[in-house]
């Protein structure tokens, strides 16, 4: 299928997702996952609609930064290595996968010598899988106030990634938790944050994701096909 018509495709099932529950799919923001993907193809998306662009590789981002001269927004959504923020932190519009201390630490030094404040996501690892990042829920609050003094940090909400599995309906109960503490953490009105994102849900799992509160989706496959 062209990315036309995966898009379509794509805006169909969202709307019929947030119908479900009340909701518009003006409230869901699609970050275009576009690992592996080249540039040409990135603008043909760009063209069709696309305002967000999600790279998990820095070289990738900085390299596709560079190429696509667009008024299009960029997300890292991968595990970031703090020796490498230095490369994208004046280019990126938010970083979905602040998980450690360390991390922010380092964007704080960044942000503050380039005088910008860094929007991030904080990645809760819900599901307690070894393979995946993101810090554990029982954390979160203690990891929330140790990053609140951080001045050049601006928190923006939570990302998490749901296990992979061909039976849908079982990711729920990981998205409805990360709704339930996205809540929790607006109540604290931490001096550093603005929440208002709630990135979950990809191309496998996104009708669910919507379902259970998402307002960021990160869709590779559904988008581009094979290429991911």
């Amino acid at each position: 299928m062209k990315i036309s018509d995966n898009l379509n495709n794509v805006m169909d099932r969202i709307n019929e997702a947030a119908y479900r529950c009340g909701r518009t799919a003006e409230d869901i923001q699609i970050v275009a996952v576009t690992k592996n993907v080249d540039s040409n193809t990135i603008m043909n998306a760009i063209n069709l609609g696309i305002k967000n662009i999600g790279e998990n590789r820095v070289q990738e981002l900085k390299t596709k930064y560079e190429l696509i001269r667009q008024p299009v927004k960029w997300h890292f959504i991968g595990t970031l290595q703090s020796n490498k923020v230095k490369y994208i932190v004046d280019k990126v519009d938010l970083i979905h996968s602040l998980d450690r201390l360390s991390l922010a630490e380092e964007l704080n030094k960044r942000g503050k010598k380039i005088d910008r404040e860094i929007p991030v996501l904080v990645q809760v690892n819900v599901s307690k899988e070894s393979t995946k990042s993101g810090v554990f829920e029982e954390d979160l609050f203690l990891f929330m106030d140790k990053i609140a003094r951080f001045e050049y940090i601006k928190i923006k909400g939570l990302m998490t990634i749901a296990p992979y599995t061909s039976n849908e309906e079982s990711v729920r109960p990981y998205f409805s938790r990360l709704r339930e503490l996205f809540e929790e953490v607006k109540e604290q009105k931490y001096a550093n944050a603005d929440i208002q994102y709630l990135s979950m849900g990809m191309t496998n799992d996104f009708e669910i994701a919507i379902e259970e509160g998402s307002n960021m989706l990160r869709l590779g496959r559904a988008i581009f096909g094979d290429r991911i």
